[in-house]
């Protein structure tokens, strides 16, 4: 590191101000022209690699030979003191790195993309490739001027079948060799991360990446290795920017799109393509702020003289009225037809901000409980398969975000303000409902609701048999995507998809729903009973095939994974044969491949296509974070069920499996704490009351652990295996020996009469140090595929068992990493 007062030839060393993979970077004072400069200096260990100079000279010229206002201008290159540095203009500001992480808001944004595609346009034509677009190498001033920086990895191009003039300001390189990637990973292209000769479009590919990352705060390709990363960018899409943000255009995600084409020749050709639909989008947005700003009643008589556009011609703003009024005056022959002018101009003008008003608004909504006359079970079931069958259909559109189930169902049987509901969501429109049933007769009733004005969108009421349910649930979801004015896609959308023709088969199926959703033993068999009858009815009902295999994969069906799990497999992989689009399905075999047959490569291809299809499917995130977590991927596990959460906040499931998230981290206070927020959306939930004990345990609040194991075991439809268990290895670890083996007795006892899963007697051994018994019944927990084996690496009570050969040898046989 060079002090400061430091002297290379003409400049002095002030201060350090950076560093990267070719070089520190010092503010230094140019002494001859009393100006300040940044040098970058290449190290003396790093110039005396005959490779890495040469780039670092190639940078050097590619750079100087560009005149850009938004490339960072060269200077001078030199050596001095047996240093090689290059001489830059200093750039007051900070990285675009560094701006991402307080905030850009999507002008800011549009405006950085526009002026690097600018610089990029004119370095492509100069026949330069840049080849390590990121933010770090993007200085930003404090008034928004971004320049583009650090050409390290910049590779010349050449008119083919032009030879390189050796002695002209810039030199074509080697090209890159099979195999060997230069760049940074998270920003590299598909061609860049298979090492293929680049060209162009490679920078617009990292520019899309860069564009991502400003609008969502994170890349879209997040790995924990360089490796993992360039596995993501040749195998996965990234998903939607408006996953990770609010309110983004759906052009900016058009464009984002095309910038990330994999397949070169479908992405942006040139960077002027790129640069003018940025230019375009940008105009629009302010156009359309434009007109928002002067429709509003406060700003009517703002005096603004009229202003040339782009284009020349003169516009006038309905905020310009005075100013016209008073020319009005001035050219009286031109009153009648200017006054006629000016209304026909506000009249569009507020026209088209209504229609747009009203095509936008609404991009969120709530469908409540319908209320049921009556708590009979048809009641019941006909509220809960109704209400949920809208949700259903209205999440399949992407431009509108939808309260998941179990979300609004703890508003069921109260009284409720549509509009309190609605802000207490924070949705813009919520849809109510009853029902009255007499004999086959249904009497709907619907009701949509402006939240923000509180006022009546539209109310219908439906005289129907109930044999027409799927016609009318379909019916109602229609309406509702036409007066919200969402967008719907054509004859074929989501709206208008027909699961099935048998009503009769559509109603077992909201049956087979509504018992699956109670999560106990007896209801889960229920459900299993009712999707088969639909089965039968419509043998080629997918949703009923879906809901099977869901029914088979929950713990609590108390059946041995090897009679499960391949009856949840046979149903979900005959789902995607008849609708490979139900995202449902691809996540249920997800979880089929990684806990019972420990595919973890086809598993992980089934979550990520089935978030493709519905990144809104909260299950999906939930079981992908488990898969995550099995693979030791704790961060990726975290993020997505922090997303699950997201999606759906007051799911016991969900938030309890964050809980779990947190003690596999080892972070034993957050999953207290989370375990704690899950009780309080249900004080019964079983898994909760299982799992708060656990981390007890491990923080040593050995009471704690006692007495909330003993609450687990009292608990009605809890699985009181588990909770046996743990009270058991409880017992081992503090000492009452004799108290944790009448446990192993408990759980053998209950094995005569029900499956019992085996590494729940190995977990007591291992607490009371027995290891050979402990291994002979993960053993047995292997055979079996049972449930939980999967997390066995990242367990904490496990972790005696670590350093046992036997222990490695099992983790291998799973397939997990060692």
């Amino acid at each position: 590191m060079l002090a400061a007062g430091t002297k290379l030839g003409r400049y002095e060393i002030r201060s350090k101000i950076g560093e990267g993979g070719m070089g520190e970077v010092y503010k230094a004072t140019d002494l001859e022209l009393g100006r300040t400069v940044a040098l970058k200096i290449l190290p003396p260990d790093v110039a005396s690699q005959r490779v890495r100079l040469q780039r670092f000279v190639v940078e050097a010229k590619a750079a100087s030979a560009l005149n850009h206002p938004h490339i960072l201008t060269i200077y001078e290159i030199g050596t001095a003191n047996d240093l090689h540095f290059i001489a830059t203009e200093y750039v007051e500001g900070e990285t675009l790195q560094q701006r991402i992480k307080t905030g850009l808001n999507l002008g800011q944004t549009l405006e950085i993309a526009i002026q690097i595609a600018g610089a990029l346009s004119a370095a492509h034509a100069a026949g330069i490739i840049h080849r390590d677009i990121k933010p770090h190498n993007i200085m930003v001033r404090p008034d928004g001027y971004a320049k583009l920086v650090d050409f390290g990895l910049a590779k010349l191009l050449e008119p083919e079948g032009v030879a390189s003039d050796p002695d002209a300001p810039t030199k074509a390189m080697v090209h890159t060799g099979a195999g060997i990637v230069v760049g940074t990973a998270n920003y590299m292209s598909p061609e860049q991360a298979k090492g293929l000769t680049v060209d162009a479009r490679t920078d617009l590919w990292s520019l899309g990446i860069v564009l991502y990352e400003i609008v969502t705060g994170q890349v879209p390709f997040p790995a924990n290795t360089a490796t993992e990363t360039l596995a993501l960018i040749l195998q996965r899409e990234p998903s939607p920017l408006n996953r990770y943000a609010d309110d983004v255009p759906p052009e900016l995600e058009r464009i984002v799109a095309k910038a990330l084409t994999k397949d070169r020749e479908g992405r942006y050709q040139t960077a002027k393509d790129l640069l003018i639909d940025l230019r375009n989008l940008k105009r629009t947005l302010e156009v359309n702020a434009e007109i928002d700003r002067t429709a509003s009643p406060e700003l009517q008589t703002t005096s603004q003289p009229a202003r040339p556009s782009s284009s020349g011609q003169v516009e006038t703003s309905a905020s310009s009225a005075q100013y016209i009024v008073s020319k009005i005056k001035d050219h009286k022959l031109a009153t009648v037809f200017a006054a006629l002018v000016l209304v026909s101009a506000l009249v569009v003008i507020v026209a088209y901000t209504n229609t747009r008003k009203s095509a936008m608004a609404f991009d969120s909504i709530a469908v409540l409980p319908f209320e049921t006359q009556g708590a009979d079970e048809d009641s019941e079931y006909l509220s809960y398969g109704l209400t949920e069958s809208i949700i259903y259909r209205l999440s399949q559109l992407p431009s509108l975000k939808v309260s998941p189930t179990s979300t609004v169902f703890t508003y069921k049987g109260q009284k409720t303000n549509a509009v309190r509901v609605g802000n207490d969501l924070g949705v813009s429109a919520v849809l109510s409902g009853r029902i009255v049933k007499y004999g086959d007769n249904l009497t709907i009733s619907a009701e949509l609701v402006d939240v923000r004005e509180n006022r009546l969108l539209w109310g219908e009421q439906y005289n129907r048999k109930i044999s027409d349910l799927l016609v009318t649930q379909r019916e109602i979801a229609s309406q509702i995507a036409e007066k919200l004015k969402v967008k719907v896609s054509g004859p074929g959308g989501p709206l208008s998809t027909q699961y099935t023709e048998n009503q009769e088969a559509y109603q077992l199926y909201l049956k087979g729903r509504f018992y699956w959703n109670k999560r106990t033993n007896e209801g889960l068999n229920k459900s299993i009973d009712y999707f088969n009858q639909a089965i039968e009815k419509d043998p080629n009902f997918a949703l009923a095939y879906a809901g099977l295999a869901d029914a088979y994969v929950v713990p609590l069906i108390r059946l041995p994974p090897k009679d499960a799990l391949p009856k949840a497999k046979a149903a979900a992989m005959r789902a995607l044969e008849l609708n490979d689009s139900l995202a449902e399905a691809h996540t249920t075999l997800g979880r089929v491949l990684a806990n019972y047959e420990w595919n973890w490569p086809a598993a992980e291809k089934e979550y990520k296509r089935a978030i493709e299809l519905n990144p809104r499917y909260a299950i999906a995130h939930q079981w992908y974070g488990g898969y995550l977590q099995s693979m030791d991927r704790s961060d990726e596990a975290l993020k997505e069920r922090l997303l699950a959460v997201e999606l759906d906040p007051l799911s016991p499931i969900i938030n309890f499996e964050l809980g779990v998230a947190y003690y596999f981290r080892h972070d034993y206070d957050r999953a207290i704490d989370q375990l704690k927020k899950t009780l309080e959306l249900d004080p019964n939930f079983p898994p909760a009351h299982q799992f708060l004990p656990v981390s007890y345990e491990q923080k040593g609040m050995y009471d704690e652990a006692f007495a909330a194991f003993k609450t687990a075991i009292a608990l009605p439809g809890s699985d009181s295996q588990q909770s046996v268990a743990g009270l058991g290895h409880l017992y081992a670890i503090t000492g009452r020996k004799s108290e944790a083996q009448q446990q192993i007795a408990q759980l053998k006892e209950l094995s005569q009469g029900q499956y019992v899963r085996s590494h729940y007697i190995a977990l007591i051994y291992a607490g009371l140090g027995d290891k050979d018994q402990a291994f002979t019944w993960l053993e047995k927990g292997v055979d079996e595929h049972g449930y939980q084996m999967t997390n066995l690496k990242i367990e904490p009570r496990w972790d005696g068992l670590h350093s046992d050969p036997r222990f490695k040898d099992l983790v291998r046989r799973l397939g997990l990493p060692e």
